[in-house]
């Protein structure tokens, strides 16, 4: 069995406001390569496990769910930081959330209490770590979010144990985003024939 932790930015780190902002469709194709590639490296059970957090997770949970048709050995866990997680966002927010949550193979909080304290992030983040083999990160550190303390802690844990993780950067976004264009370009031009 492999198990992936998928995180990054937030979508307002992003600028992204509305769930059909081109960047979303870039980060989303991203996301999705990165998957199949995995999945066809080997036929064992594979486990995506993500929290629940607006942007880069939630993007993954949607795409993990639309390969599940294709990749029935793909399994998707979302991971909420403590209780009553996302009480505090807008109905449209806490709906997506909800229907995200609903329709993933497993989710549960790793504490068992409403927010208190930092420690409960920083559990958090050791259960993911403790709980998966890689982790693939959509972060450039040269532009920093709240992802540089799971960016953090990745590299203090990787010092200790064996422990792998792929940045996915600005520049690579770029890219994407370019050759997606092309596609989208060239696909204009073949229905035009």
């Amino acid at each position: 069995m492999r198990r992936l932790w998928i995180t990054g930015y937030r979508s307002y780190e992003l600028n992204v406001f509305k769930d059909d902002d081109p960047k979303v469709t870039v980060i989303k194709d991203v996301l999705s390569r990165e998957l199949k590639a995995r999945l066809e490296e080997s036929d064992e059970e594979f486990w995506l496990i993500t929290g629940p957090q607006l942007g880069t997770e939630q993007w993954a949970i949607e795409i993990a769910l639309e390969l599940k048709e294709d990749y029935p050995r793909l399994k998707v866990s979302m991971m909420l930081p403590f209780t009553e997680f996302g009480q505090q966002w807008n109905e449209n927010n806490q709906a997506k959330l909800a229907k995200l949550q609903s329709a993933v193979d497993f989710s549960a909080s790793v504490s068992e209490h409403p927010y208190q304290s930092p420690q409960q992030l920083r559990a958090f983040q050791r259960f993911m770590l403790t709980h998966t083999d890689e982790a693939l990160l959509i972060y450039d550190p040269d532009h920093e979010g709240k992802e540089k303390y799971d960016y953090k802690a990745i590299q203090k844990f990787q010092k200790d144990n064996d422990y792998s993780y792929r940045l996915i950067d600005f520049d690579e976004l770029q890219e994407t985003a370019i050759e997606w264009q092309e596609r989208q370009r060239d696909a204009e031009k073949r229905d035009k024939f």
